[in-house]
């Protein structure tokens, strides 16, 4: 199992309150697979975790290789930079009809990070996903390619929005 500090681990289980709220009914396709509570990206492992907490401990139910941005190293500052965020989030819509097979939003950005980056001038950019490969003719075989975003297998992207209902807190870190 994936180490995870308690920082981690409080700050998605704080954020459980939103999914709490905002949850989706299951799929019937998703009945037979456990609902993750929170998700986890260890950005310089290139692993993305779902997890459910059981007696207040976290229990890592799939695990998965991700690609990030082009710019994989370093917090998301403005549109373009090629940088996935860091902090914590919670998946905020699902689109069926993707262009990357099907994705799953990401919060990004937050208040504070529209905050910072006006700070600076600049615009932080948003439409952060997590999501399978391109449906169109182009080819990947590029490690961290996305714009921004999480990208895993059409296969993975699948088992993910069965088992992540909207309001899942995600935490992304370094």
């Amino acid at each position: 199992m994936t180490h995870l500090n308690r920082r981690t681990v409080l700050s998605a289980s704080l954020a459980m309150g939103i999914a709490n709220v905002a949850g989706a009914e299951p799929t019937a396709s998703s009945r037979s697979l456990p609902t993750a509570e929170f998700l986890v990206v260890f950005k310089s492992k290139r692993r993305l975790g779902l997890y459910r907490a059981v007696d207040g401990e976290p229990v890592l139910l799939r695990s998965y290789d991700v690609d990030l941005g082009f710019t994989p190293r370093g917090d998301k500052n403005q549109r373009g930079d090629g940088r996935t965020p860091e902090g914590t989030y919670y998946i905020n819509r699902r689109n069926e009809n993707s262009a990357y097979h099907l994705s799953l939003g990401i919060s990004y950005p937050d208040v504070n990070d529209m905050a910072e980056a006006r700070a600076k001038g600049l615009n932080p950019g948003g439409d952060i996903f997590i999501h399978g490969g391109p449906t169109t003719v182009r080819n990947r075989f590029k490690r961290d390619w996305t714009a921004g975003c999480i990208s895993v297998t059409n296969q993975e992207i699948e088992e993910i929005w069965a088992m992540v209902p909207l309001g899942t807190p995600i935490a992304i870190r370094p």
